[in-house]
């Protein structure tokens, strides 16, 4: 039993130093390669990269907000967020895999963009896409930990009630029989 949980832990905290450690490689990359607002064309002018120090949160919401309140909204908040993550990703034993799982990307991705405001002071954002009819923010592998966990648990949580509404209507008939 104690293996299990050893292994459990293991690879979790694996989970969560991949999502941590891609996201802060590519930033160092995108940081030493890529010069302040450079626009460099990858996919066709579909998908660029651009760097930009974001000091807000989500597409530069509240970056001219005092310092005092960023420092609460946007270090303070997410850090105490991200402590109960982990304490609920670690203490609570019947997890679904499927939400162990979305939960390390989401507390990894968090980790990756909140070490930047602490380290930096801003955040990097790098890549950029065009969809012709609608076009992304600058984001980072931070940001698509992040859109994999919600994601994830969208995804568990319309399966989980379809299952219920299947296995109400089948009791209900079953009472009509």
């Amino acid at each position: 039993m104690q293996n299990i949980k050893n292994l459990r832990w293991s690879v979790l905290l694996l989970l969560l130093a991949l999502n941590f450690g891609c996201d802060q490689i590519s930033k160092k990359i995108a940081r030493t390669e890529i010069s302040d607002y450079e626009h460099i064309s990858i996919i066709k002018d579909r998908f660029t990269l651009t760097r930009v120090e974001n000091t807000g949160a989500f597409l530069s919401l509240g970056d001219q907000m005092p310092y005092f309140f960023r420092l609460i909204i946007l270090t303070g908040l997410p850090l105490l967020f991200l402590c109960y993550g982990l304490y609920y990703l670690f203490a609570k034993k019947n997890l679904p895999v499927t939400m162990q799982v979305a939960l390390c990307f989401l507390i990894g991705g968090g980790i990756g963009n909140l070490y930047d405001r602490i380290i930096y002071g801003s955040v990097t954002d790098f890549m950029h896409m065009d969809f012709y009819i609608f076009q992304t923010g600058v984001f980072n592998f931070a940001d698509i930990s992040i859109m994999i966990g919600i994601g994830i648990l969208l995804f568990q949580s319309i399966k989980s009630n379809a299952t219920k509404q299947h296995i109400d209507q089948e009791q209900l008939d079953h009472n009509a029989d």
